[in-house]
């Protein structure tokens, strides 16, 4: 790697033209459009944008000015710049931007630009490299010693740059705009910043950035950006619903009889309210009540079927310093309607107990769901193997006679997985016509003998629930009932992944239940627990469910 510092005439090409007189900020960094003049309460670490603006260090260019594309060698520099919004007014809006370097050029840890030259997309990272080094006028000598640059290390209003630790690597100087009011810094190829959103108007605003490059007696342009943030009286909210049976939670239906947990997360990226007292008020539209809860999630079960509107509202009390008791003036004769432009945020401010004072704050949500009739439990009652003669005893068959609760299922999935229920060793899926009993026998194949667990799945158009079975199959010549041992894990962990699964109805992907750490563990001990007690609880041919009457339709 090579350390070189070109001249300024090859790194870039200068401006050369006359330079307009832009007489303050808000010209500058407004584009030229001039917003209506108002009054505007003071963001805190802001200066008003009717400050002048050093056109002759700091120079403004057009959009359409030719210049911005030879301002940087190799092409264009981006500026991408986001937000934290919504901020509750009161909290502190966040912003990031970041340069996006034209091909082949990155800052290293220096604040150094290294170029990589005859640049390829299979080019070797370290191939031909040299480094600008942006701050080689400066190390030559100290800030105080370095008199003929005290007027270059200003900023466009010309107070001087803050000279904190490692400032001469900070090449890039950022000049945001909002509101009224400008904030300038210095920094490297991304700078994150905060505003305390107290003074600022409710509604939609605009964030604007200009960036320019250090220069040896110039500032020169190279992006712009901007960001719409929000400001709020009403705290962000968010609400998931999750329902064991359901098998997909974006549609907003849900199935009657099993519980919807509703979590609710608060956007509050600056920890506003990490001290203030939060209560979340629910209405669930089935004529339940209404359900004040301190905590963010909630249960709650729909007993029958129908459209339903929940309704939720979130309280924060949040502690404040209390004002200054002040004289109440004498009501005017008459009044003047108000032009201000700003519009305070909705509060009521009380006394506490302790001698302090806090302000209120809610958040509301509303969403309509569609409660139906769904598969609620599956269970497996039988497992029998088939006697297959030895010129069929490729495979070895297995039957499962299943039961459900709830509605008729429309379709069958079967997951198969090594002992452990972590290695998915394949998975078939079969449409089923119920019309009157939820009974089937679903046949399966095995390729050799051993132990497999079996993830069964009955699902319609809005549910599905699951039963699994850790089975030990003969060979395919064994006659008599499979032997095994049953773990009935109902719909717990229905949505854990077993492995990789096909997507079936609908594209709606089948996902079987997988075993939790502590039971993969324990398989070993358990396998062979249950391989000594086998035949006490499978004895041959003796069918489980002393009410099955009849033989169910194969699978």
């Amino acid at each position: 790697m090579l350390l070189w510092h070109p001249p300024v005439s090859d790194m870039f090409l200068q401006p050369i033209a006359c330079l307009l007189f832009y007489p303050g900020f808000q010209d500058v960094l407004s584009n030229g459009r001039t917003p209506p003049v108002a009054s505007y309460k003071q963001v805190q670490g802001w200066s008003s944008d009717q400050n002048n603006w050093n056109e002759n260090l700091y120079p403004v260019w057009e959009e359409d000015d030719p210049r911005w594309k030879d301002c940087w060698k190799g092409g264009r520099v981006t500026a991408k710049l986001v937000t934290d919004s919504p901020a509750l007014v009161g909290s502190n809006v966040t912003f990031v931007v970041t340069l996006q370097f034209p091909k082949c050029q990155e800052e290293d840890n220096d604040g150094n630009i290294i170029y990589q030259r005859n640049c390829t997309p299979d080019s070797p990272a370290s191939q031909d490299q040299y480094v600008y080094n942006w701050t080689e006028w400066i190390d030559s000598c100290g800030w105080e010693n370095c008199t003929g640059n005290h007027s270059h290390n200003v900023f466009p209003d010309g107070r001087p740059f803050p000279h904190n630790p490692g400032w001469r690597r900070r090449n890039f100087v950022y000049l945001f705009h909002t509101f009224g009011q400008y904030y300038e810094t210095i920094g490297r190829s991304s700078v994150i910043f905060s505003v305390n959103t107290a003074n600022i108007t409710l509604g939609k605003h605009v964030m604007g950035v200009s960036i320019y490059r250090r220069g040896h007696s110039t500032y020169i342009p190279i992006a712009r950006a901007s960001a719409i943030y929000v400001v709020t009286e009403k705290i962000p909210i968010f609400v998931s619903m999750y329902q064991k049976h359901d098998r997909n939670i974006s549609d907003s239906i849900f199935i009657k009889d099993s519980p919807i947990i509703f979590d609710v997360k608060i956007h509050d990226p600056s920890y506003y309210l990490n001290n203030s007292a939060i209560s979340y008020k629910w209405n669930f539209g089935d004529g339940s009540g209404l359900f004040v809860a301190s905590g963010a999630t909630t249960p709650h079960t729909y007993a029958l079927q129908g459209n339903f509107t929940l309704n939720l509202t979130v309280q924060a009390i949040i502690p404040v310093p209390c004002r200054p008791v002040t004289p109440t003036p004498p009501l005017p004769t008459s009044a003047a309607p108000s032009n201000s432009t700003y519009s305070a945020a909705a509060e009521t401010m009380e006394d506490n107990p302790d001698g302090g004072c806090h302000i209120y704050r809610n958040g509301y949500y509303t969403a309509g769901l569609s409660i139906v009739e769904g598969i609620l439990e599956v269970n497996i009652i039988q497992m029998t193997s088939i006697q297959m003669t030895e010129s069929q005893a490729e495979n070895s068959l297995v039957d499962f006679v299943v039961t459900c609760q709830g509605s008729l299922p429309t379709d069958v999935c079967t997951a198969v997985s090594d002992p452990t229920c972590q290695v998915s060793q394949g998975v078939v899926c079969d449409p089923v016509v119920i019309t009157d009993e939820c009974l089937l026998t679903i046949r399966r194949a095995f390729d050799e003998p051993g132990t497999y667990c079996i993830n069964i799945t009955l699902g319609d158009d809005t549910s599905q629930a699951l039963a699994s079975a850790l089975i030990s199959v003969n060979g395919g010549s064994s006659p008599g009932t499979t032997k095994g041992v049953f773990i009935f894990l109902g719909l717990l962990a229905v949505f854990a992944s077993v492995g990789a699964f096909v997507l079936y109805k609908r594209y709606k992907q089948y996902k079987p239940i997988e075993r939790s750490a502590g039971q993969a563990e324990n398989q070993e001990g358990l396998s062979a627990y249950f391989s000594n007690f086998k035949a006490f609880f499978f004895p041959r041919s003796t069918e489980r469910n002393p009410l099955l009457k009849t033989k169910p339709g194969i699978v």
